[in-house]
């Protein structure tokens, strides 16, 4: 693990408030924006050192050691970040969805074809294993995107398993847990709980998180450890199947209605600009949206310059 002083703590807060800014758009993964800012592996590894042996050591050495052995100072200027995106930024990030979604959605886009590319290129040697890991994680983000949300209930167990589930976006690139959260029917439900700071859900759905991404994390390091190239290659077709997600233009098939009373879409279908105009009358701000992706796609770029530069 890294030694840091604490300009790089700083930088690590920035991180985990990106992280957490994404991570309540149902599209964007928290996940993704640590790999592309390279702290992905060292977060795998330091979630996965919270274990039984940890615990050994604190009663054997004290709390010093182990602090040292699970990377607290890492872990908690992350998730640091993390929080302060969801409880401040998260309000920004609302406010540019309702003014603002499809040049959101468009920047977004050009960001996680970027990061695709950017793991993609990590793949040292592509085989037939790395192909198919490719293929079905494209395949599986794809239809993720495509399924129906449902309405789940208010009882203490789903909240549970809901956290448990949507934290895994924190170590899953591609798949996001805000859009998770809608499929379980709870994204209203917690946005709702964040807003009015509801404890006994948020500590309760938090609980059902920490379990859920410690166990999942555990996987994931596994598989980047005993086989690199196929975890990447399916990271990066959890990404570009997400991208289905993302695209800006969009029909809406169905629609709901938030407990504010407000209709917002639940089913969408993908169309390209010129249908949009036809259907909806309005500019499809082609040259905006264009504009919006590359700046995202740019913003990879520079990522993937800097880090081979490292």
């Amino acid at each position: 693990m890294k030694e840091r002083n604490l300009p790089g703590h700083l930088l690590l807060v920035f991180r985990g408030m990106a992280m957490g800014a994404v991570d309540v758009v149902p599209g964007v993964s928290g996940g993704t924006i640590a790999l592309i800012t390279g702290i992905y592996e060292e977060l795998i590894l330091s979630i996965k050192s919270i274990n039984m042996q940890a615990a050994r050591v604190l009663f054997r050495d004290g709390i010093a050691a182990a602090w040292r052995k699970i990377n607290g100072s890492f872990l908690v200027s992350v998730v640091a970040g993390i929080l302060i995106s969801i409880f401040s930024l998260a309000h920004l990030l609302s406010w540019l969805f309702r003014h603002h979604d499809m040049l959101v959605w468009s920047f977004f886009f050009g960001l996680i074809l970027g990061s695709a590319l950017f793991v993609g290129a990590k793949v040292n040697r592509w085989t037939i294993s790395s192909g198919f890991a490719l293929i079905a994680g494209t395949a599986i983000a794809y239809f993720v995107t495509m399924a129906t949300p449902a309405t789940g209930p208010d009882y203490a167990w789903y909240i549970f398993i809901s956290g448990s589930i949507a934290f895994c976006a924190l170590v899953l690139p591609g798949i996001s847990g805000a859009f998770l959260l809608i499929l379980l029917g709870k994204y209203e439900f917690m946005l709702n709980a964040v807003s009015e700071t509801d404890i006994p859900v948020l500590l309760l759905f938090g609980a059902g998180g920490v379990t859920g991404v410690i166990a999942f994390s555990h996987v994931i390091g596994w598989l980047l450890k005993k086989h690199p190239n196929t975890t990447l290659a399916l990271l990066t077709g959890f990404m570009a199947g997400s991208l289905n997600k993302l695209w800006p233009w969009k029909k809406v098939l169905e629609t709901r209605v938030t407990s504010a009373g407000e209709v917002v879409p639940l089913i969408e279908r993908n169309i390209w600009p010129s249908r949009f105009a036809e259907i909806y009358g309005q500019d499809p701000m082609v040259p905006a949206i264009v504009l919006c992706a590359v700046a995202g796609f740019t913003l990879i770029a520079v990522f993937m310059y800097w880090s081979r530069k490292k």
